[in-house]
C-alpha cells in the first residue's frame, strides 16, 4: 500500500514515489512486474518476491526488460499512421535522384521530407523525385523549407495537399537565413491555422519545453526540436531540454536538425525521442549510402539502449569482478 513520499534513484534518475514495494513502483511506471527484472541496491530482486521487497528512502533500482533484435514490434504512431523505422530522411543535397533513392533504401526509412517547389515550366520533362522514390511505397512528408512567414508556409502546404492529397506535413517557419532558427511566433500561428484546416503538422521548433507544449496545444501532431542549427552537424547541443520535451509531450518527439554522424542519432534515441530526422548528415557524407546504413543501425541501437535502461551513474569505480578471494 502506498505511504509517505520517498526519494529513489531509478535507472540513474531521481524519482519521488509513494510506492512501498518494488511491485508497487513497477506498476506505477505502467510496467508489468512479470515482464521486468529489477536490481535493488545492487542485488537482484527475484521476480516472485517483488511484492514483498520494501522500498526505503535513498534506494537505487535498475529496471530492465528484454527487447527483440533490432526493433521488431517496436513501432511508433503519428496522426494515426504507424511506422516501423524511426528514421526520417530528407531529399536534398544529393548529387542526383538515383543516389537519393539508394540512400533511402539503405536507411530503411519509411518517410522522406520533400520540399515544395515551382515546376520547371521551361523543361517539364525533366526528371522528378517521384520517378525515383514512389510515393505509394514511401510516405512523402511535404515541408515548408525556406518559408519565413506563417502565410508562406500555409500557402505552400495548401498547394502540397492539392498536388498530392497530403495532410501529414512538416512545418518550419524560419526566423532568419543566417541561423535558420525557427520563428516561434510565426510557427505557432501557422500550426493553429493548419490544424483547423485538417492538416496534421509535425513541427520544427526550438529546444524549449514551454514552446513545445504550446505547439502541442495548438494542434501539432509531433514536436521536432532542433539538436543544433540546420546543416551544422554539431550534434545535440542541449540534452537536458530535449529530455524535458520528451518527458512533457503527449505526442511523438523527433530530433530535427544538427545530426552529423551516427553517434548523434543514437544519443537522440537514448534520450527517449521517438525518432530522428536528418538530411545533410547523409547527403554530404563521403559515402552517403554507407552513412545511411550507419544511421539506421544507430537509431535502432539508441532505441534499444533507451528501452533497456542504462546503468546508474556513479561517482567512483565499481569493479565488475568481485575483489574477495584474489590471490
Amino acid at each position: 500500500m502506498a505511504g509517505a513520499m520517498i526519494a529513489l534513484t531509478v535507472n540513474g534518475e531521481s524519482r519521488r514515489t509513494a510506492a512501498s514495494t518494488i511491485a508497487d513502483l513497477v506498476r506505477e511506471l505502467d510496467l508489468d512486474p512479470a515482464k521486468v527484472a529489477v536490481e535493488h541496491n545492487g542485488t537482484i530482486a527475484p521476480r516472485s518476491e517483488l511484492d514483498s521487497h520494501k522500498l526505503s528512502e535513498g534506494d537505487a533500482l535498475e529496471i530492465v526488460h528484454f527487447v527483440g533484435g533490432g526493433q521488431g514490434d517496436d513501432t511508433w504512431t503519428v496522426a494515426g499512421r504507424t511506422f516501423t523505422s524511426r528514421l526520417i530522411v530528407g531529399t536534398g543535397k544529393y548529387k542526383d535522384f538515383e543516389q537519393n533513392a539508394a540512400a533511402l533504401e539503405a536507411s530503411g526509412a519509411e518517410i522522406v521530407t520533400v520540399a515544395v517547389r515551382r515546376v520547371n515550366v521551361s523543361d517539364p520533362k525533366a526528371p522528378m523525385l517521384t520517378d525515383f522514390i514512389d510515393p505509394k511505397k514511401t510516405t512523402y512528408l511535404p515541408n515548408t523549407a525556406g518559408c519565413f512567414t506563417a502565410d508562406d508556409a500555409i500557402r505552400t502546404l495548401r498547394l502540397a495537399r492539392e498536388a498530392g492529397g497530403w495532410d501529414l506535413v512538416k512545418l518550419e517557419v524560419l526566423g532568419e537565413a543566417k541561423t535558420l532558427y525557427p520563428d516561434m511566433r510565426e510557427t505557432l500561428k501557422a500550426t493553429e491555422v493548419l490544424a483547423k484546416e485538417g492538416f496534421h503538422p509535425m513541427v520544427y521548433c526550438v529546444d524549449d519545453p514551454i514552446a513545445a507544449k504550446q505547439l502541442e496545444e495548438a494542434g501539432a501532431v509531433a514536436i521536432m526540436p532542433l539538436g543544433a542549427p540546420i546543416g551544422s552537424g554539431l550534434g545535440i547541443q542541449n540534452q537536458v531540454t530535449i529530455r524535458l520535451i520528451v518527458e512533457g509531450a503527449n505526442v511523438p518527439v523527433l530530433v530535427d536538425a544538427g545530426v552529423g554522424t551516427a553517434s548523434d542519432a543514437a544519443v537522440a534515441m537514448e534520450l527517449g525521442c521517438d525518432g530522428v530526422l536528418m538530411n545533410t548528415a547523409i547527403a554530404e557524407a563521403k559515402d552517403p549510402i554507407r552513412m545511411a546504413r550507419a544511421m539506421k543501425l544507430a537509431v535502432e541501437a539508441g532505441r534499444d539502449a533507451y528501452l533497456a535502461g542504462r546503468m546508474g551513474r556513479r561517482k567512483y569505480a565499481d569493479p565488475s569482478s568481485p575483489l574477495a578471494g584474489l590471490i
